[in-house]
């Protein structure tokens, strides 16, 4: 390819960089061909409000339930918070001018509920807020990078918690489908991209189940929570966001979509399983893990009612759809949105008693979520529970989504790898992270293998542009494909940002060499 020729003089860390290249993206010709890479491909990173903008209480923001939670002491592990995070709300020229030079064509970003209606639908519109998304889309478009826009990614008023528990109560589909209204007619004529939630089937269980995120409810059982019900709010929870989302995809394509031409979704956190076992038992417990997980949330949207297996199990705790609210979930999505990091094995714990774990409960669905198979983990482990090193199965998530839901067209809306702040590295360790490199490059071509069996795959994003606030983790957990020192705020390219740009710029000219062909 040329590419991986090196010279006298190249620094040492360049050239393992150059060797790592040719060893784990084999890019060519052939290869590309044949899995027909589309032209119009979204290359990507991706972003959320609380994480990246800062500027917790300029310009007429209110507070958030996470400004809330994160101010009190011990929530955040390491005691940061999102006040500032990576100041993009100051910074987001400077950002979309890192974003131009590793060649991205779109950005995945999400609003500030806070900061568009400080009140929810119990006060004004603040237009200051809106004047900043106003100003963030139109830069990215000037640079010829699409906004791929998330609604809600955690965060919501905190007065919409205060006034009636927000999520827990019916009247949050009201407010979450005045917020989204309120985008699509403000921003939506450039926006070609919504999504109306991230990772809800990733969010409720953390916040209802076992009480570590916002609003922190729980039972004894599951978490220690000052009140809360881990057996059944989490269902009644993602029962008001299933018909959030139905309700603001009849919003947007009853007032807006026609005129604006965009397409709107949800996304999932998506971990791939594998049963521990050949026995039927552990392959019955696998797919009652993928129903307990994502189809608890897709198969209401796409089907119009909850799995059978989670109807089986949990009978009159699971909330009824009525047949008003299934005319509304007809209105169905237009993409899947995967955000995948880890895969594990699936134990059955009906016909066999489960120790403590996730999953093992009635109300999880009665497996056992574990890494480990004969004490041999299924790739390599890291320092997180929820993040391992296993490629292979973004290829068998993409390929069950894919037999699933006839296909429906699909996004990689975050894939990326996460390493702990050592205070013993030196800024140049940290900017060489080969095993960021390695992480997605395995995940890259098992992406693609899935498009060679005909996944309809439509874009990649890279969690994520910076390093960041990673919630509970605060600023300590580094993702970044950019260093940012945050005493300074000074960002600095990592190599993953350099082997970034080259995947997208060779994957690029094969799909502008394919569509002229």
């Amino acid at each position: 390819m040329g590419f991986c020729t090196c010279h006298k003089g190249v620094a040492m860390p360049l050239i393992l960089f150059l060797l790592l290249m040719c060893s784990l993206t084999p890019i060519s010709d052939g290869l590309d061909q044949s899995v027909s890479f589309p032209s119009n491909f979204l290359f990507g990173t991706a972003s959320s409000a609380y994480q990246y903008e800062g500027a917790y209480l300029s310009d007429g923001k209110g507070m958030s339930n996470w400004d809330v939670f994160a101010h009190k002491p011990g929530s955040i592990e390491d005691g940061s918070n999102g006040d500032v995070a990576v100041d993009q709300y100051h910074r987001y020229l400077e950002d979309i001018d890192l974003m131009e030079a590793i060649k991205v064509n779109s950005y995945r970003f999400s609003i500030s509920w806070a900061r568009v209606l400080p009140k929810g639908r119990f006060g004004e519109v603040n237009l200051a807020g809106i004047d900043y998304y106003n100003r963030l889309i139109d830069a990215l478009l000037l640079r010829g990078i699409q906004p791929f826009v998330t609604l809600f990614h955690f965060d919501i008023p905190q007065e919409l918690e205060d006034r009636y528990g927000a999520w827990l109560s019916p009247q949050s589909q009201e407010d979450f489908k005045f917020f989204a209204d309120i985008c699509f007619k403000y921003l939506g004529d450039r926006v070609k991209y919504w999504v109306t939630f991230n990772e809800p089937n990733y969010i409720v269980p953390l916040s209802y189940r076992v009480g570590r995120f916002p609003p922190c409810r729980c039972s004894s059982k599951f978490g220690n929570c000052s009140e809360g019900d881990s057996e059944k709010e989490p269902f009644e929870v993602a029962h008001n966001m299933i018909l959030s989302h139905a309700a603001a995809v009849d919003i947007y394509r009853s007032k807006y979509q026609t005129e604006q031409g965009g397409k709107i979704g949800i996304v999932l956190h998506c971990d791939s399983y594998e049963p521990l076992s050949n026995s039927t038992a552990d392959k019955l417990a696998t797919e009652r893990a993928q129903s307990f997980n994502i189809n608890w949330i897709l198969d209401p949207i796409l089907f119009g009612k909850y799995p059978e297996e989670m109807e089986m199990i949990l009978g009159t705790i699971l909330p009824k759809f009525s047949s008003n609210d299934k005319e509304k979930l007809k209105r169905g999505l237009d993409f899947i949105g995967i955000n995948h990091y880890a895969s594990y094995y699936v134990r059955d714990c009906i016909s066999s008693v489960c120790e403590s774990g996730p999953g093992v409960s009635r109300t999880e669905g009665l497996y056992l979520q574990t890494s480990l198979k004969n004490g041999v983990p299924i790739g390599e482990l890291t320092p997180f529970n929820w993040l391992n090193i296993y490629p292979q199965g973004m290829k068998k998530i993409l390929i069950y989504l894919k037999d699933r839901y006839n296909n429906t067209p699909m996004f990689i809306t975050e894939n990326g790898y996460g390493n702990l702040n050592d205070p013993d590295l030196t800024q140049e360790e940290y900017l060489t992270d080969f095993k960021r490199i390695e992480y997605m490059s395995g995940h890259f071509d098992n992406l693609m293998a899935a498009m060679r069996e005909g996944a309809d795959v439509r874009g990649y994003f890279a969690w994520s542009l910076l390093d960041n606030f990673e919630w509970k983790s605060g600023i300590s957990l580094k993702f970044g494909l950019h260093h940012v020192d945050f005493a300074t705020l000074k960002r600095t390219p990592k190599l993953s940002a350099s082997w970034y740009k080259h995947l997208i710029e060779k994957y690029t000219e094969t799909g502008e060499r394919c569509a002229r062909e």
